[in-house]
């Protein structure tokens, strides 16, 4: 993800999640993070190819790395685009830079309304270890706490 993809990604945000959507100044912090040699963030857009040959961003995910614990931050697709394995690439690209990161788990929180997220959570080796109340806001929603080991475990992750 670069700066100006940011127009598409928060729009793509505000129709995903409209209560608890990032604003600009947070995607534009994570960046910040998210290049160079001390990176410790991977931002990833997935763009489809329009039949006029422009290109459509469809989806986008983010991943936080420190001290060998991985965090994601946050995965969104396109309406139009579930079911077709989409979330999964996206996923596979961030486990992908938390075995580089050296991570030895990754967590992440998901609604706990959200059961199509937490079934590809769970396919990926998510395992439920918590919850934390209210944490969605401003609809006080709780956020179910998943988490995967990653090094040292056999995985091929």
């Amino acid at each position: 993800m670069r700066w100006w993809d940011l127009p598409e990604v928060l729009a793509l945000e505000a129709d995903l999640f409209p209560e608890d959507a990032w604003s600009e100044g947070m995607f534009w912090s994570e960046l910040a993070h998210a290049r160079g040699p001390r990176a410790t963030r991977r931002y990833v857009v997935a763009e489809e190819t329009l039949p006029d040959g422009t290109a459509r961003l469809v989806g986008y995910a983010g991943l936080a790395a420190a001290g060998g614990l991985g965090d994601v931050q946050t995965i969104a697709v396109a309406r139009e685009q579930w079911g077709t394995g989409l979330g999964a690439r996206l996923l596979t690209d961030l486990l992908q830079h938390a075995t580089a990161f050296e991570c030895d788990e990754v967590l992440l929180e998901v609604r706990v309304d959200n059961t199509r997220a937490q079934k590809l959570y769970e396919r990926f080796g998510f395992e439920p270890i918590g919850f934390r109340r209210g944490y969605y806001q401003p609809g006080n929603v709780d956020a179910l706490v998943m988490r995967l080991t990653v090094q040292g475990n056999g995985s091929d992750i």
